[in-house]
């Protein structure tokens, strides 16, 4: 069976976009189309590569039934672009990096994640690591509206 693949990216890979994976992950299942997604991360820096999501970013996913402690930081590819019709950046410095990456043929989806959330289109996932704990919840609150708004979307697409 063909998979659609999607991609979510941030800065490090160890906040916003595993907790986007796993988030939509979950939600795919149960969508019941989990088996018909490729759905992974990556962040547009090195400095974590190998590494676990951050601690906050674990836990606070973990007091919402998400469970982020198998993933591992990776850096965006080249070959990304040929593997995910949706790249979903989580801000807009992101999304200008993946932009200059992206070779003259890409003719996936390349966008802000939020785009898909009614209410916040254009906006970022804010960044929460230099922050406290309300920022990890509040990221999640942003990636579950989010998710549902992509589920929707491809939902649409897959059904067609």
């Amino acid at each position: 069976m063909n998979q659609t693949g999607i991609l979510f990216v941030c800065l490090g890979n160890i906040c916003r976009s595993p907790t986007a994976e796993d988030v939509f992950r979950a939600r795919a299942a149960q969508a019941g189309l989990a088996n018909r997604l490729r759905i992974d991360s990556c962040g547009t820096g090195h400095w974590h590569v190998g590494e676990p999501p951050d601690p906050r970013a674990v836990q606070a996913a973990r007091e919402r039934g998400y469970d982020l402690s198998a993933l591992r930081a990776r850096q965006v590819s080249d070959s990304d672009f040929q593997n995910f019709e949706y790249i979903l950046a989580m801000d807009s410095d992101n999304l200008a990096h993946l932009r200059r990456m992206a070779p003259s043929g890409f003719t996936g989806h390349l966008g802000l994640f939020l785009d898909f959330a009614p209410g916040h289109e254009g906006e970022p996932v804010p960044d929460p690591y230099y922050g406290g704990d309300a920022g990890f919840a509040h990221v999640l609150d942003l990636i579950e509206r989010a998710s549902e708004g992509l589920l929707a979307h491809l939902s649409e697409r897959l059904n067609d």
